[in-house]
């Protein structure tokens, strides 16, 4: 099948990304939340503190990733408000030294592909050198130079696997990370390359995981901090008819709470149901850190002291302090089951339906930097029926469900 996975290597995908910027487990959450509103998937890697300020990145010294609700939680946990943010990564992060691989930039796609089928979500990749071992007659690299096959000149050549050369000097130190987020904009660029699959309907591909997650809509927001699964870093928010179908309100997830206000958040997290969270995470989620409407301060409201230079915040929040809600929204969330209120703007997760093609769920993910698009019942006479959830798991597997043997190099 797709003999772009064979052809092309890890550094093809390097071209224009930054060099790393690690974020160390003696950072405060302050400086995690920055880092986070500028990575992809809303977590980011933690590192330990280099030994010496030239020493290069290096996989040994990755500890885990940090995400948004891990810190949304945490704070809601502590209860003091944004002092919490002033707590250390190391309080918070998990250490998980599998999410995160060290390999060579000439490592065939489908290799890599591989690594993130089984749990990796980023790689470290040298951005500058050579290469060679490349399975395609002549591949582009990501420094613009064209490569002739090595294999065509040694028969020893390995095809599965990348030899690195020397790189060139003073490039030793330059890394980049590589998401998932990533690989799906690449195969975006190759869908041509991929047909029949990306026309496909991700029902007929098995791309749909049915072993979600959920919370219902009356539970505490809490609850469903307890039930966040590792991938995709999120939990279904239902409303269980009697018959027993669940129809999908809204989410708690790592992807809604990116760019958030940490503080409101983990009040909301701490005080509201779930069904009621949705819709100020929905609302509120997406706009970044630094234009977050403060919460406003009523007389009654103990202030903590502050700091010269430290804007004044109160202890005490309320749902429409926080903009999660108006006085009519309130009044309607008190009888949490009229199924209006949790349907209004932004509320509505991110969607598609059984039949939906597998072309059209990863744009929709790209379009919106999501993790993942929960899948409801196309046969189903009401909407919102949910029947699984689709994440950057299921779609590297549907891409790849054909791609057993290297393709012939011609």
């Amino acid at each position: 099948m797709a003999a772009v996975f064979f052809h092309h290597v890890v550094g093809d995908l390097t071209v224009g990304k930054p060099e790393v910027a690690e974020l160390h487990d003696t950072d405060t959450l302050d400086d995690a939340a920055r880092a986070i509103a500028a990575s992809p998937e809303g977590a980011v890697p933690v590192w330990r503190p280099r030994a010496a300020p030239d020493d290069p990145p290096s996989g040994a010294r990755f500890i885990g990733m940090i995400s948004a609700l891990d810190i949304a939680a945490f704070v809601a946990a502590a209860g003091v408000g944004d002092r919490a943010m002033r707590a250390v990564v190391s309080e918070v992060v998990q250490p998980n030294p599998a999410l995160l691989r060290e390999i060579d930039p000439g490592t065939r796609l489908i290799d890599a592909l591989e690594l993130m089928r089984h749990g990796v979500k980023r790689f470290l990749v040298r951005k500058s050198g050579s290469w060679k071992g490349i399975t395609k007659r002549f591949s582009v690299l990501y420094n613009g130079k064209w490569l002739k096959n090595m294999e065509s000149t040694s028969p020893n050549a390995a095809s599965s696997s990348s030899m690195p050369l020397s790189p060139p000097s003073g490039s030793a130190d330059k890394f980049c990370c590589l998401s998932r987020e990533d690989v799906l904009r690449f195969l975006i660029g190759c869908l041509g390359a991929l047909a029949p699959i990306p026309l496909t309907q991700i029902s007929s591909l098995g791309a749909i995981n049915p072993q979600y997650s959920y919370v219902e809509a009356s539970a505490p927001a809490m609850e469903a901090i307890q039930k966040i699964p590792q991938d995709p870093c999120a939990v279904a928010v239902v409303e269980t008819t009697p018959d027993g179908t669940r129809k999908i309100l809204g989410d708690i997830s790592t992807y809604k709470l990116w760019k958030c206000d940490y503080v409101s958040a983990a009040w909301a997290l701490a005080n509201l149901s779930a069904g009621q969270f949705v819709i100020g995470a929905d609302e509120n989620g997406s706009m970044p850190i630094s234009v977050f409407p403060e919460p406003p301060i009523s007389p009654s409201s103990p202030v903590e002291e502050i700091s010269p230079g430290r804007s004044p915040r109160a202890k005490k929040f309320s749902s429409r302090s926080i903009g999660f809600l108006n006085n009519t929204q309130a009044s309607q969330m008190s009888a949490w089951r009229t199924r209006s209120a949790y349907h209004r703007g932004r509320s509505t997760p991110l969607m598609c339906k059984t039949t939906s093609t597998l072309a059209a769920v990863m744009a929709q993910m790209l379009s919106h930097r999501a993790t993942h698009v929960w899948v409801t019942d196309a046969e189903s006479e009401e909407d919102g029926v949910l029947v699984g959830v689709v994440g950057y798991t299921e779609i590297f597997n549907a891409a790849t469900r054909s791609t057993c043997t290297s393709p012939t190099t011609s």
